[in-house]
């Protein structure tokens, strides 16, 4: 029993927040940062640009910078602050800082776009700004709740830089300013969306986080101004939780139907003379799947029982559309190339995109890779009583902090005890050999 007492105490301590938060200093920081005017305004605009870029170019790294420099959360976390204490002035505040955002976010991306001498040829990463999904939904709800953490804890660290790439609020915008400058009110209305949904999950998060914080509440000496604040709030918190838990919902289903349909057709795409080519889904009006056929010309038995094969995937016929481009149709040829080359030429963009990444990453690991063999010759070359050296990399940890560069620990196996000045010697010739300062020396006795 004892046991297991102290396992629940361990649990607890790890779990307890309450010496770890400041709801002050978490307060005046939101506070601070929910206006948009004079460098904030210019550095925003920048950011955009920047985002615009790196997404005109499909470069995830320019991208990701971008949300580092620009200034987006505040005001969403203001607005979830004065909903949490029933500040109405802050609530107006952030609302019409938010607004501000958005105007300065979608002229400077509009103003990119049409001005950029690039090409989209092929725009993955615009595209994946536009069509909302569960685990953006997701992403931030928690980004939201990792926020507020941050803001609110009295040692602060990475946590919200890293929300404000998580979170990703800047792609959608700079994708609704192409959607205008292109004209291509799809991608306007899907990207905005998506944007409006990170904000409201981020906004049920800081509201949600700032009760259980249990932030201080705004007082009001006068009853009716309070009762108006707080059914005002009330409205509001209905207006954003009921379409947040609706939309969450309604993505929750087209993800399934999305998972269902790309099964089907996995397991369906050769269907005797004719072929599966392409297929398109859309959630307007319902989700439907379209279906692009190739090959010979489909009878009412075959599409009865591709019907019937589809139910088996929870798909209903009404849900089906079927396009043939078969052997009756005169623009077979185009309308089958066509369709292969654009869904080719999209997913040969997403892998080129993660060789990219995988190859970097190969890079880095031979950069930092110790030259093991070598230096074990050199050094028992040198030191004679080094009989073998023994060299480990990891991390550098001073009490409860991590420093950033990794250290470098050196153990050679002495004959004879090395002298001081051979240490020192030798430490420095691996800090210029191995180029790092982060070296340690722990001599042992063979």
């Amino acid at each position: 029993m004892a046991f297991f007492n102290s396992i629940v105490d361990n649990i607890k301590s790890i779990g307890n927040i309450s010496e770890h938060i400041d709801t002050e200093a978490a307060e005046k920081a939101i506070r601070s940062n929910i206006t948009f005017k004079g460098p904030n305004a210019w550095i925003l605009a920048f950011a955009i640009i920047i985002a615009s870029v790196g997404l005109n170019v499909n470069s995830i790294p320019v991208i990701i910078g971008a949300m580092l420099i620009s200034p987006l959360m505040g005001p969403i976390f203001g607005i979830g602050l004065g909903l949490g204490i029933n500040d109405f002035d802050l609530l107006k505040a952030s609302l019409k800082n938010l607004l501000v955002m958005m105007g300065i976010s979608l002229v400077a991306s509009l103003i990119y776009f049409l001005i950029t001498p690039l090409s989209l040829a092929n725009p993955t990463e615009l595209l994946a700004r536009t069509n909302p999904t569960i685990y953006d939904v997701l992403i931030a709800l928690f980004g939201g709740l990792a926020g507020i953490f941050e803001q609110s804890r009295k040692e602060k660290g990475t946590v919200f830089s890293g929300v404000a790439i998580a979170t990703a609020l800047m792609p959608p915008l700079c994708t609704a300013g192409f959607g205008l400058a292109s004209g291509n009110l799809r991608y306007f209305i899907g990207a905005l969306y998506l944007f409006i949904i990170n904000c409201i999950f981020i906004i049920l998060a800081t509201y949600v986080m700032v009760k259980y914080l249990r932030f201080h509440t705004k007082e009001f000496t006068d009853e009716k101004l309070a009762k108006r604040t707080k059914t005002i709030s009330t409205l509001l918190i209905i207006i954003f939780i009921v379409p947040s838990i609706l939309s969450a919902v309604n993505m929750v289903k087209q993800t399934n139907f999305e998972k269902k349909a790309e099964q089907f057709i996995s397991e369906n795409r050769n269907n005797g003379g004719s072929i599966i080519y392409d297929y398109r889904i859309s959630h307007i009006d319902g989700s439907k799947i379209e279906l692009f056929f190739t090959g010979e010309s489909l009878d009412p038995t075959f599409k009865a029982n591709l019907y019937e094969k589809a139910k088996e995937y929870g798909l209903k016929e009404d849900q089906i559309i079927i396009s043939e481009h078969t052997s009756r149709n005169e623009n077979t040829d185009v309308d089958l190339i066509r369709g292969i080359y654009e869904r080719t030429d999209s997913e040969l963009g997403k892998k080129d995109a993660e060789i990219e990444r995988l190859q970097k990453e190969i890079q880095k690991m031979k950069e930092d890779e110790i030259p093991y063999v070598q230096l074990t010759k050199e050094i028992t070359l040198s030191y004679p009583q080094i009989s073998k050296i023994y060299l480990l990399k990891g991390a550098s940890v001073v009490k409860d902090s991590l420093m950033q560069n990794p250290c470098i620990v050196a153990i050679p196996v002495c004959s004879t005890e090395l002298k001081q000045e051979e240490k020192i010697r030798l430490t420095e010739w691996l800090k210029i050999r191995l180029a790092s300062e982060n070296v340690e020396l722990i001599p042992l006795a063979e």
